[in-house]
């Protein structure tokens, strides 16, 4: 079980991003350098969940919420909101879950053991410049290729777990291997939530709104797995009743 592997992010712009007709536009506008400084910090909020944001109903609209989150003034949020959508870099099909469009192609990730492997990669190289032993540097980089091909491994079976567990609650056909979806359990993996966190998040979530017509809908990874809901769904209680019917299916009787 992976719990304390952290996932680090970070946003990759293009060398022309700045030069965009969005971008320059974006800046000519009445206070845009503080409307650039917002997108880029919503931008950088929607790490982990690859560029999505959610409208929680916890204040007033999405502005509200978001100030609260990236600590900027809520009406310059509102105007950066009303551009990002008029130029479809910011869409909403529900008013609940919101697409950052371009930051999808932005995103770049590594997790902690991969970080330390890759810098210790990097000592190696320094180190093989000063001396001749390249021979023992050889056999370094073998043990830091096993060491990643272990990790995914771990990953998958992972991955493979919860997304079987909620296709079977569900009656779903998602895949394990969605990249989108791999970043969403790695986001909550790296907050050290467990894999039976996400199993009782699922168990809750499927008694609640499988047969309800108008929220079987949400019973999706970018819904149960998101960054701003996941702890609430988890702090969720089941009725006793179907307490004790999970646990049966748990224990198999």
């Amino acid at each position: 079980m992976v719990t304390e592997n952290r996932r680090y992010y970070w946003l990759q712009l293009k060398d022309d991003f700045f030069n965009s007709k969005e971008m320059k536009l974006m800046r000519k506008l009445p206070g845009g350098e503080e409307i650039t400084i917002i997108y880029l910090k919503m931008m950088l909020a929607s790490l982990a969940e690859q560029g999505k944001l959610y409208f929680e109903g916890l204040a007033e609209d999405l502005a509200e919420e978001l100030s609260l989150l990236i600590d900027e003034d809520p009406e310059a949020i509102r105007l950066t909101l009303m551009f990002l959508t008029k130029k479809k870099l910011l869409t909403t099909s529900d008013n609940y879950q919101f697409n950052l469009e371009q930051v999808p192609e932005m995103v770049g990730s590594e997790t902690a053991s991969t970080r330390r492997s890759r810098k210790h990669r990097e000592n190696q190289k320094v180190l093989q410049c000063n001396t001749d032993a390249t021979k023992g540097n050889g056999d370094i980089d073998i043990d830091i290729d096993i060491d990643i091909d272990k990790e995914k491994k771990v990953q998958s079976d992972v991955y493979d777990e919860i997304i079987k567990y909620l296709n079977d609650k569900t009656g779903s056909h998602f895949k394990p291997t969605s990249k989108s979806t791999q970043r969403l359990i790695n986001g909550r993996l790296s907050e050290n939530y467990s894999i039976d966190d996400f199993k009782h998040v699922i168990d809750v979530k499927s008694l609640e709104w499988k047969n309800d017509s108008k929220m079987s809908k949400y019973l999706t990874p970018d819904t149960l797995f998101n960054a701003t809901k996941f702890e609430k769904y988890l702090n969720q209680k089941m009725p006793s009743s179907a307490s004790t019917q999970q646990q049966d299916e748990r224990l198999g009787f």
